[in-house]
């Protein structure tokens, strides 16, 4: 990382306001309050549980579409409204003009990237819902299912639990919702993926599926004008420059935001005070469309994303296999990491999908060839953020 250019950015920022204000709010794996464009999805979310709001427990749903649709921002916003409703009753959701009130139901957020097994399941939603540290070792899965089950089974409310990212994981889509065959009659779940209902077993299991299409180029537009509102100066993205990125991220906004985010550092970095058709043409240029979602990466744990870190500034030399990158990222971190974990974390993130493991033509008659280890993400975006912090 550039020291001299992060207290640069300080002094300068002292001196006067910056194009960008908010780094983590300009993130494209941050989620804003209300999702621009998702309105009607909004609707039919809401419409699907409002049985709950009666004290009946509403069937699943499955929520799917491609990358960068919108899902996680409708679920997280509408989660995180709900959630800040009274605790002991709460107004009923409704489109309609009845009010009614009832106990207060649960709703319960999880990222499904995370649950690699049924401990960590019942660990995942305990502690989702309980204000008490729940142990994450020498505690056996039975005992945190059968605490959930005493805790929902005598609840006066019923629970929705969102399951999100389903099929961006290592297992398969419907992994996660094995488990719940255990718990509660009153515990039903939203899932969220990319894959068509009728592609996975999630078919059998729900009562109803919306779909979410790619934004088109004008919606896409909106939300880049949105986020370049809340994050930065007044006035520093242009219209043209807003449609030029939707256009290059075809309805993705997972990579329109990056796009917008790279442009803003660039600008920001030259001390200037709007966007200019260069920072935008130079962002589109520097990420690719294929990357994956950057918040898989910063999801990750700290010593992953320490090792990317690294990983992402080593020479092609460093980075001509596995081998060779794990002894330059180890000595880069000055022993804190081994080699051979570095070397385990590599294979782990290249499995996943976060690294990809390219095999050179050179190497040996005999056992496996090189593989040049290149990132996935869009690493502007992740080094900005990850040196910010």
């Amino acid at each position: 990382m550039n020291l001299e250019d992060r207290i640069r950015r300080r002094q300068r920022r002292d001196a006067g306001p910056a194009l960008v204000r908010e780094y983590e709010t300009l993130s494209p794996a941050a989620h804003v309050e209300n999702p621009v464009g998702r309105g009607p999805t909004v609707e039919r979310v809401l419409n699907h549980f409002d049985p709950i709001f009666d004290g009946r427990t509403p069937s699943n749903l499955y929520l799917h579409g491609p990358p960068g649709a919108g899902k996680s921002a409708v679920v997280t916003a509408l989660w995180r409204k709900l959630d800040q409703l009274p605790m002991e009753t709460q107004p009923v959701i409704h489109t309609s003009t009845r009010v009614q009130r009832q106990s207060s139901p649960t709703f319960v957020y999880l990222d499904g990237r995370r649950i690699d097994s049924a401990f960590a399941f019942y660990h995942a939603l305990l502690s989702a819902v309980e204000s008490d540290a729940v142990p994450a070792s020498g505690v056996r899965t039975a005992t945190l299912r059968d605490r959930l089950q005493d805790r929902w089974r005598t609840a006066d409310s019923s629970v929705v639990v969102a399951v999100d990212h389903l099929d961006d994981g290592e297992g398969p889509p419907t992994a996660v919702l094995d488990h719940f065959e255990s718990l509660s009659e009153y515990v039903c779940w939203l899932g969220i993926g990319r894959a068509k209902p009728e592609a996975t077993a999630v078919a059998e299991r729900i009562g109803d599926a919306i779909r979410l299409d790619a934004y088109h180029h004008q919606q896409l537009g909106d939300i880049l004008s949105a986020r370049a509102s809340a994050a930065m100066s007044e006035r520093t993205l242009g219209h043209q420059q807003a449609r030029t990125i939707a256009e290059w991220a075809d309805g993705d906004a997972h990579h329109a935001l990056a796009a917008l985010f790279v442009a803003a550092d660039r600008a920001d970095s030259r001390e200037r005070t709007r966007l200019t058709d260069e920072d935008v043409r130079v962002a589109t240029e520097r990420l690719s469309t294929d990357a994956v979602s950057l918040a898989r990466v910063l999801t990750l744990p700290d010593n992953r994303q320490a090792v990317l870190r690294e990983l992402v500034d080593a020479d092609a030399t460093a980075r001509s296999s596995v081998a060779t990158a794990a002894e330059a990222v180890a000595a880069s971190l000055s022993g804190s990491l081994s080699e051979g974990s570095i070397k385990r974390f590599i294979y782990e993130m290249a499995e996943a999908g976060i690294l990809e493991r390219v095999e050179t033509a050179a190497g040996t008659d005999h056992g496996r060839r090189p593989s040049r280890v290149e990132a996935r993400f869009h690493v502007p975006v992740f080094r900005r953020l990850f040196d910010l912090r």
